[in-house]
């Protein structure tokens, strides 16, 4: 089918009818014809901001015809069972491709479907009441369920990327995904996509229970099962551990079963929010930014040092539009994270600046051994948490006043729901953070016109940015360097960074486990 790449104002390209009459009108589209967008991106490096576009011309309506992925009638009740531990997009994408070749998964999540763990997070923004099981990571979808539902990734796999997107619209995502070069989908359609996920594994004969928390591992000469908090245990033909990033009581089991795991390079900072409206103006030169045009984000980076060693200083998880979440897992910890409805209209924007972190780092954590970046990520978590009052309460402080190392005598209205505490983040980030984040700030300052500024403030602490461990697996098998049938998968085992790269991840392990076991492999 004919594709034509165009470059249009946004008022025509976020626009179907003024699309359709500038494709007419440039002898592109017939009366008769139908189209579809291939690609969209905005180009505001100039003062004109211009939106690039390909769009396909067909004589037949376009639907979705042009899936590869089909939802179809499975029936795995008799087939051998796969323990897939963590109900996040690593372990629900692994259960579809499970089913789709044969084995029979069997998902145990620790926290709560979606819609009873709506009331966990009510009762840390109004209560500051952490149910360690049930939170803004644990429960159905992971922490992805309630984030912005940014779909980037760096794989390079562009044929597994598309169909971790196509069995998002096949599960009511919007098809916009498909070809925005910045696709999200939004915290607030999230959860029902999450949960027809399930209905679909659940409808072929798999099983997702919830309220299971995993708290030993059925080990002989290799892993049989696992055991739950319950005290039942659980048997399967292998075990695809994908338990997110913040199921530090999995890493100690690890340690105390001698299952081998290694501690991983991460980041840590805070997060830094502004109003929408002055990135808007800045990011697209215009005073506002009109009906067309999404919410603006950004992305940065910077090399900064400290004692004479270099270190990224970076922006991730950037949420246009969106809102400062608590994403504590233990009551006495404040952890912020960010997340976006899909309209992106709040009047925040957010988004977390972390430095890197290296083992040499924090070479005083080395009794830790495989633990010392979780040991360090747990104590700042509480010293952030003690320093605001041992509430959820976040340590925050305005970024002009951190940059020029002044104290805030007050701060700004914030969408972080249980509230803000004025504080030197210096008193809860070592000087090796800080220092470069201060370094960072400034050289932000000039990517970006008035980014530091005391109208933004810094929230703290951003530090679930990845898994400070890495439970390492064999690069062709895809099982444990040491025990066999154990599947490492996902953010928590260190091989993925979001919701994209999770499930691809997913799919990939279960299909070396399928071809153990039924003799079909991935398609």
């Amino acid at each position: 089918m004919p594709q034509h790449d165009l470059v249009v104002t946004p008022e025509i390209a976020y626009d179907d009818g003024n699309l359709r009459t500038h494709l007419f009108d440039k002898g592109l589209l017939a009366n008769e014809d139908h189209f579809r967008i291939v690609r969209r991106s905005i180009d505001a490096r100039q003062k004109t901001v211009k939106v690039n576009l390909r769009v396909e011309i067909r004589k037949t309506p376009i639907d979705l015809e042009f899936f590869e992925y089909e939802v179809r009638d499975y029936n795995v009740e008799n087939a051998p069972e796969v323990i897939i531990v963590g109900a996040g997009p690593a372990g629900l994408f692994a259960a579809l491709k499970a089913i789709e070749l044969g084995l029979r998964p069997i998902v145990l999540e620790r926290g709560k479907d979606v819609r009873a763990r709506r009331r966990d997070l009510a009762a840390i923004n109004k209560d500051h009441i952490v149910n360690p099981d049930s939170n803004y990571c644990f429960g159905e979808g992971g922490a992805g369920t309630y984030s912005d539902g940014k779909l980037y990734t760096r794989s390079k796999k562009r044929g597994s990327v598309r169909r971790i997107f196509e069995i998002l619209v096949a599960h009511g995502a919007s098809p916009d995904i498909l070809f925005e070069a910045h696709p999200h989908i939004g915290t607030n359609k999230l959860p029902k996509i999450i949960t027809a996920i399930r209905e679909t594994i659940e409808r072929a004969g798999g099983e997702v229970r919830f309220d299971a928390r995993v708290t030993d591992f059925i080990l002989e000469t290799e892993i049989k099962g696992v055991s739950l908090a319950t005290g039942e245990q659980i048997k399967g033909v292998s075990v695809l551990l994908a338990t997110g990033h913040s199921a530090r009581d999995i890493f100690s089991l690890c340690k105390k079963r001698k299952i081998d795991i290694e501690a991983k390079p991460f980041a840590l900072g805070v997060r830094v929010e502004h109003s929408q409206l002055q990135i808007d103006q800045v990011r697209y030169h215009r005073q506002t930014r009109g009906d067309y045009l999404p919410a603006s984000s950004y992305s940065l980076v910077a090399q900064a040092s400290y004692q004479q060693i270099d270190r990224g200083v970076f922006s991730f998880c950037m949420c246009p539009g969106g809102f400062i979440v608590p994403s504590a897992t233990n009551q006495e910890e404040v952890v912020v994270n960010g997340m976006s409805p899909s309209r992106r209209d709040s009047k925040y924007a957010n988004s977390g600046i972390v430095v890197a972190i290296e083992p040499s780092d924090l070479e005083s954590y080395a009794s830790h051994e495989e633990l010392a970046h979780l040991r360090f990520q747990e104590e700042i978590e509480h010293k952030a948490w003690s320093a605001a009052g041992k509430t959820q309460a976040a340590p925050a402080q305005l970024l002009g006043d951190f940059v020029n190392g002044k104290t805030s005598s007050s701060l700004l209205d914030t969408s972080y729901q249980p509230g803000l505490t004025s504080i030197e983040m210096a008193e809860v980030l070592p000087k090796f953070i800080h220092e470069r984040l201060r370094s960072g700030f400034r050289a932000f300052d000039k990517k970006i016109k008035g980014f530091v500024t005391n109208e933004a403030q810094i929230v703290g602490v951003e530090s679930r940015t990845s898994s400070p461990v890495r439970i390492p697996r064999d690069s062709e098998t895809l099982e444990h360097v040491s025990v066999k049938r154990l599947f490492p998968c996902g953010e928590g085992a260190g091989y993925a960074g979001g919701i994209v790269s999770a499930a691809i991840d997913g799919e990939k392990c279960m299909s070396r486990i399928a071809a153990m076991y039924t003799g079909r492999s991935e398609k």
